[in-house]
């Protein structure tokens, strides 16, 4: 009865709003936004994948996610002329029954948004954050680019801007979709669980391990 009432209690605290709130926030304060026309100017623009649906039976458009901010950012960062070049990062994961790698996903939506297809770059192989890392440094020593701006979930942009730095490339935050907002706003139900401040939870805790991890494994220094 209380192993029973005690993950009870874990379940209810951990899926609480107030909790949620705190934790992704954390992360997301970590690098503010800022505007596209105040932001600096790069060599290119790097999106990360994990923001957008391929088009794979039964759809036959780009799915977007609450994370394809990404890709509208990178979109406007490079309309307001701040990179010639977008570099979309991301690709297939078989273990998730993905065949198409992001980075084409990632392509279309953005040619869908005027972006001319002789201006995207993509990098088709990366499974995980650490990857990205690596395989975008390939393609900047091949075309002789140093500087990028960083295009990620604020939340991800801690471990993503490590990663980064760790592996030699001279990246600028530049985030994008901050899901807390009105952070010390909390009422009643902030105290009441839901699935929603749940995932938040789970997504925090994933960057915190992720961080802890990477940084075990030497990915990041």
């Amino acid at each position: 009865m209380i192993l029973l009432l005690s993950s009870i209690a874990a379940l209810w605290i951990l899926s609480t709003p107030v909790l949620s709130s705190s934790l992704l926030s954390a992360l997301e304060r970590k690098y503010l936004p800022v505007p596209v026309f105040e932001s600096a100017k790069a060599d290119a623009i790097v999106i990360l994948g994990g923001s957008v649906g391929a088009v794979e039976y039964p759809r036959i458009e780009v799915d977007l996610t609450n994370a394809s901010d990404r890709v509208l950012h990178g979109a406007r960062l490079y309309q307001a002329g701040k990179a010639p070049l977008i570099i979309a990062a991301g690709g297939a994961d078989k273990r998730l029954g993905t065949k198409i790698p992001e980075a084409l996903t990632i392509r279309k939506l953005l040619q869908e948004w005027n972006v001319p297809g002789n201006a995207i770059v993509m990098e088709q192989k990366s499974l995980n954050t650490y990857q990205n890392a690596i395989n975008t440094k390939n393609l900047l020593d091949q075309k002789k680019l140093k500087t990028v701006l960083l295009v990620t979930s604020a939340s991800h942009m801690y471990r993503a801007l490590a990663t980064f730095r760790s592996a030699g490339i001279h990246a600028i935050p530049s985030p994008t979709d901050y899901r807390v907002i009105n952070q010390y706003n909390f009422n009643i139900l902030s105290f009441l669980p839901n699935a929603e401040a749940l995932a938040g939870t789970k997504m925090a805790v994933k960057e915190y391990l992720g961080f802890l991890i990477y940084r075990w494994r030497g990915w990041i220094k």
